[in-house]
């Protein structure tokens, strides 16, 4: 379902499964509306329905009606944002629709095939998403300016709570606390020095005119860039870590290929495909020294040695945390696990990625200590950690106790609701706005498009 009138669908035209260039012909474009200066074109419209159908969207009543009207909204939202001056840096523009036009090719399996899709160059398509990105990030900036400084406080969430009718709040599933201690395997300096002399190699076979992305292709260990050759396209500096950052960025000559670079996801070699000014365009090799048997056993070993410790009620939990979990995140927060996505410590099962840790989780009883086991980090390193569950929320109505963090987003999603619909309505009486009579039979949810 549309669940609000203010999500506003991004159109990536390529993820239109089977729409051919023909039929893209055969839609007979008008103009539908105008906003401001800005106008709204029927195929803009059209686009949208087979991308929301494809994907399998429904709205109640029309929903063709429900994206036109998301249209109107944004159209408003960018002749302010142009009334406003609102500043859009380039470079942003730039890396965006680069980021877009690498995963448009991989998606589409090449440039050719791209263009055959379109009915269109590269360069072509490229134009145009340099205008689609520019009014995104805009419309993006004005929505921002609306909806900023409404961060309720505390004592807001706490009045809100007090008048909210308690049935309308949200069912919570069931939810734990969980607290890990974390030891990394050691990478014997063997491994590392057999990883540096395989890279060394690599540069050696490229300089004696071996292709370096099919050397990407055979063995490079980044799963997002394998496939295409080790290629990262157009990048800004801030995109990559600041060691990888440093190499790639001090390569003059296309073709060029740095000295071996360690970072947090393994050792890499670059290789420079093109630069323009600030911004570059490399592809990389990344191998991952490998972890013997014998470091697996002695985090394990090592972790065993903590849980005997906590068990024998030598050392609390927490003070076992502080002084021995490998992992910087939670250690200093007696090993208590933050969950992201809400930023609160609570995690329902499915917010909870690593099967693993899921397993054992529930395994548990409130206040135990699991075994030792091995689970993925942030990066993707393998890592040995023994948890606690310390404490399992029952599935509850949310209230403020349990939920705060839920309960002030919903506040503030409301407000910022609230400040969008006040802001158009506004907006719509200041506005120049005409709709096509085809059109202006649409159920809207603002009333006063049409005047």
């Amino acid at each position: 379902m549309l669940k609000t009138k203010h999500i506003f669908i991004v159109v990536l035209t390529f993820l239109i499964a089977g729409t051919t260039a023909e039929a893209q012909k055969n839609i007979i474009d008008e103009v539908i509306a105008v906003v401001g200066d800005n106008a709204i074109l029927k195929s803009d419209v059209e686009y949208q329905y087979q991308q929301a159908v494809m994907q399998g969207m429904s709205a109640k009543g029309d929903l063709k009606c429900k994206l036109f009207e998301q249209q109107l909204i944004q159209k408003l939202m960018l002749n302010q944002a142009i009334l406003d001056s609102v500043e859009v840096s380039e470079n942003n523009v730039i890396n965006e629709v680069d980021r877009r036009m690498n995963e448009f090719i991989n998606r589409a399996g090449g440039k050719e095939k791209l263009e055959e899709w379109f009915n269109k160059s590269v360069l072509q398509i490229k134009k145009e998403q340099m205008k689609t990105v520019r009014e995104q990030i805009m419309t993006e900036s004005m929505q921002r300016n609306i909806t900023e400084n409404i961060e309720p406080t505390p004592s807001q969430v706490r009045a809100y709570y007090r008048k909210t009718n308690q049935d309308s709040l949200p069912m919570v599933p069931v939810q734990y606390q969980i607290q890990k201690i974390a030891a990394y395997p050691k990478i014997e300096q063997k491994e590392i020095d057999a990883v540096k002399n395989k890279l060394r190699d690599f540069q050696k076979q490229v300089a004696d005119g071996r292709d370096f992305s099919t050397l990407a292709v055979l063995y490079s260990e980044d799963p997002g860039s394998a496939t295409t050759g080790g290629d990262l396209g157009w990048s800004t500096r801030g995109t990559f870590v600041p060691e990888f950052a440093n190499v790639a960025f001090n390569l003059q000559e296309k073709d060029k290929v740095s000295k071996v670079v360690e970072t947090e996801f393994g050792y890499h070699i670059i290789q420079l495909v093109d630069r323009k000014g600030e911004r570059i365009h490399v592809r990389h090799i990344l191998l991952k020294p490998k972890i013997s048997s014998q470091s697996n056993n002695d985090a394990i070993a090592r972790l065993d040695s903590i849980k005997g410790l906590i068990d024998d009620e030598k050392m609390s939990f927490d003070e076992a945390a502080l002084r021995f979990s490998m992992d910087k995140e939670t250690r200093n927060n007696s090993g208590l696990m933050v969950n992201m996505r809400t930023q609160s410590s609570s995690f329902e099962l499915s917010a909870i990625q690593d099967p693993s840790l899921a397993k054992q989780l529930q395994r548990l009883k409130e206040g135990e200590v699991s075994e030792p086991f091995k689970i993925k980090d942030e990066k993707a390193k393998d890592v040995y950690v023994i948890i606690k569950q310390k404490e399992k929320i029952e599935p509850h109505r949310a209230n403020l106790k349990d939920d705060y963090q839920l309960v002030q987003n919903i506040m503030t999603e409301k407000r910022r609701s609230d400040a969008i619909d006040d802001w158009v309505r506004q907006k719509q009486l200041e506005t120049y706005i005409t709709i096509n009579e085809d059109w202006a039979g649409c159920s809207f949810d603002f009333k006063n498009w049409i005047k």
